[in-house]
């Protein structure tokens, strides 16, 4: 397939609207009029890239109205990534239309430009804003991937798996006075990474697995130590 292949679709849709459509004009791939209209504008690509969003975005200096066309998706393609391209068009104020060529050629409008104001996560972000507050340092490497996150709660967790080692079975209530961990009955009582064992109500003790979990995370215990 070439990107001409994808013309005759795009001009024949454009042209059952009531537009009129040529190629070429300037630096447009497809630049198309219907009547007093803001002009449309429409950027062709074989497959989408960065390549075709920056084409895109700079034909918006010229219109407002900016399309990028690129093939119907197969499995492989950018149907992939589908949610996260359609994303970033809304987020730019462009437009993604999808062209099937050959005998039963046609096009698709996945969407049409226009003005996009993100609508804010507050609660999400409120729980990344907690997290940062509560994790001491920054023991993570930004970037890794496949490795075990340390996060404020297994901080908790290894205060709590540190004061157990060190105090042997104790009351959860003990160990939240002691540690500072306001959530350590819950913590301990949920029991995510397998570290604690219930005894009878309220009171817990480290498990082998926990005892391990405090070597791993050597690093780590040494730095929620010293914390305040």
């Amino acid at each position: 397939m070439r990107e001409t292949d994808l013309y005759p679709p795009l001009k024949s849709y454009l042209d059952a609207q009531g537009y009129e459509v040529k190629a070429e004009v300037g630096d447009c791939d497809l630049l198309a009029r219907r009547g007093v209209e803001p002009p449309v504008v429409v950027e062709l690509k074989l497959t989408f890239s960065l390549a075709l969003v920056m084409q895109g975005v700079a034909r918006q200096a010229l219109f407002d109205h900016v399309y990028l066309a690129v093939p119907v998706s197969t499995e492989r393609g950018w149907k992939l990534r589908y949610k996260d391209i359609i994303r970033l068009c809304r987020r730019l104020g462009l437009g993604l239309l999808a062209v099937k060529t050959g005998d039963e050629a046609q096009v698709e409008a996945h969407l049409d430009p226009g003005p996009y104001a993100p609508r804010k996560r507050a609660k999400a972000a409120g729980r990344l804003l907690r997290e940062f507050e509560r994790r001491v340092g920054d023991p993570n490497v930004g970037g890794t991937t496949g490795v075990k996150r340390m996060t404020a709660y297994r901080q908790d967790a290894l205060r709590c798996g540190v004061y157990l080692k060190e105090h042997g079975t104790s009351k959860a209530a003990a160990v939240a006075k002691a540690t500072g961990v306001a959530r350590a009955a819950a913590l301990m009582r949920a029991d995510h990474y397998g570290w604690f064992e219930r005894v009878e109500r309220g009171v817990y003790r480290l498990t082998p697995v926990g005892e391990a979990g405090l070597q791993d995370f050597a690093e780590a215990v040494v730095a929620v130590k010293a914390a305040p």
